[in-house]
């Protein structure tokens, strides 16, 4: 694959000019309660009314809602949502004056509009061959307030986009084009390209290191597991931040198979790797003045005659043995020897894990947060207020010891699973028992918020690039 391949193009483009031009059409964003012109969908979020109609110099407003509901998120739903719209009406250029009644003077306003602005014209149609409709790239030109430092932050909204947009378009990636062999591959060639630090763990060394978690889950595939790590340098030789991303390029459940149902879709299982990877190219091209790696465990669980049982007893890289009660239960032990290689090699000063865990997530929150776990207050209030500023929301669970009662074994150190209650909780539990207290960690299951089942105004079905943003901005917390 070559990488101008890596990246979709984009379909917004942002640029900062240092003033509009008059002939220009203009975005504008309003309350709902505000607009002169009546819209159909009343007080619709991201709702798009065109003054004068179907002129090329025209203002477009864009609802923002009821305003006693509006918040900085709201920003930036609306402002994707505009993106796609342009997509769909074709605009080719449009100008944006942040300095505008109905946002504020500070920053954070300003880099939410231009957030939404670089993440919602995305697309995935890099397989059609037929009723494609063609879309025109729409040029966003931001001007305003010098103290703003826009230029900047038009820079960091459009490398962010462009990692989201990455993100979301490698998880689409069908199991017949991205497996961890070929996952390894495409890194290879991004950390090339930046002068990324790269190394993959094969197969045979996983076993004769004893990652027995990864291996066994990952063995059952004609295409064997690999430990993938790609790493960026800003702050010399200081202990980095690790993110670790679970790569389960496809997931049938293995021998605990996964009803019809709730296999389609199970390509987007590779969510968490995919989103650190991403994490770590933006950290790298906005030059982050910290350390930062990504560690992927890559496998396919699949079933075979190698494929590993409920019942079987695996050792993971920590010395731990775990009998495996659901082979679909898989996500958590390649965590678990990547968590244990992460501290081994690398040292870190905080390590954050996210993966597309447990469905127990959908019951206990929802779609609109993902979950969040540690073992450090001050860790869990870093990324939580992270995804607070990006609107990539988390709630914080419990992990309190009595959690492992419903993970032990009769005949192991513990089980892979337990009951069905708690479940979002005993993964993180699990989780947990591969790092040490000293290590200030985080676990965020996106298993319900990872993608969405129907489109929205400000994303298309599919993978949302959820945690890309939120880690980067803890990232620049921890630097």
């Amino acid at each position: 694959m070559k990488f101008d391949e890596i990246f979709p193009v984009p379909n917004i483009k942002l640029k900062a000019v240092e003033k509009s031009t008059d002939d220009l059409s203009e975005l504008v964003f309003e309350f709902s309660d505000n607009l002169k012109v009546a819209y159909p969908t009343g007080k619709k979020l991201g709702a798009v009314t065109v003054i004068p109609a179907d002129t090329k110099k025209a203002t477009f407003i864009v609802s923002l809602g009821e305003k006693k509901k509006v918040d900085i998120n709201k920003f930036r739903l609306a402002a994707a949502a505009f993106s796609r719209w342009c997509n769909s009406h074709s605009v080719e250029e449009v100008s944006f004056d942040p300095d505008q009644p109905s946002v504020d003077s500070d920053l954070s306003t300003t880099r939410a509009i231009l957030e939404g602005l670089a993440i919602g014209g995305f697309e995935f149609n890099r397989y059609k061959t037929r009723d494609i409709t063609k879309r025109t790239q729409t040029s966003i030109l931001a001007y305003g307030k010098k103290e703003l430092h826009l230029e900047q932050e038009v820079l960091r909204a459009s490398i962010l986009g462009e990692s989201v947009d990455m993100a979301r378009d490698w998880i689409h990636e069908p199991a017949n084009n991205i497996n961890p062999q070929t996952l390894a591959e495409r890194c290879e060639i991004i950390a090339k390209q930046f002068g990324l630090e790269y190394k993959v763990v094969q197969f045979d060394e996983l076993v004769s290191m004893g990652a027995g978690g990864l291996t066994a889950v990952g063995r059952g595939s004609q295409t064997k597991p690999r430990l993938i790590s790609i790493g960026y340098k800003g702050n010399g030789n200081a202990s980095p931040v690790v993110l670790v991303g679970k790569a389960i390029t496809f997931d049938t459940g293995g021998y605990s198979l996964k009803p019809s149902d709730f296999i389609q879709g199970m390509k987007y299982d590779k969510a968490g790797g995919v989103s650190v990877l991403a994490t770590v190219i933006a950290a790298a091209r906005l030059k982050l003045k910290t350390n930062v790696v990504a560690v992927i465990p890559a496998a396919e669980n699949m079933i075979s005659a190698e494929a590993y049982r409920p019942d079987d007893i695996l050792k993971l890289l920590s010395g731990l043995t775990v009998e495996i009660v659901s082979t679909d239960a898989e996500g958590r032990l390649i965590l678990a020897d990547a968590l244990t290689y992460t501290q081994r090699e690398y040292h870190p000063k905080a390590i954050i894990d996210i993966a597309t865990l447990t469905g127990g997530v959908k019951v206990a929150l929802g779609t609109f947060r993902a979950g969040l776990l540690s073992n450090s207050d001050n860790m869990a209030d870093l990324v939580f207020k992270a995804g607070e500023t990006t609107g990539e929301k988390l709630w914080r669970l419990p992990m309190d010891e009595e959690y492992f009662e419903l993970l032990k074994s009769d005949d192991a150190d513990m089980k892979n699973s337990g009951p069905r209650e708690a479940s979002t909780i005993i993964g993180g539990i699990f989780l947990k028992q591969a790092v040490s207290d000293d290590i200030p960690w985080a676990h965020v299951d996106i298993a319900a918020t990872g993608d969405v089942d129907s489109e929205k105004p400000w994303c298309g079905k599919g993978p949302t690039g959820f945690g890309v943003r939120l880690m980067f901005e803890a990232l620049e917390k921890l630097s």
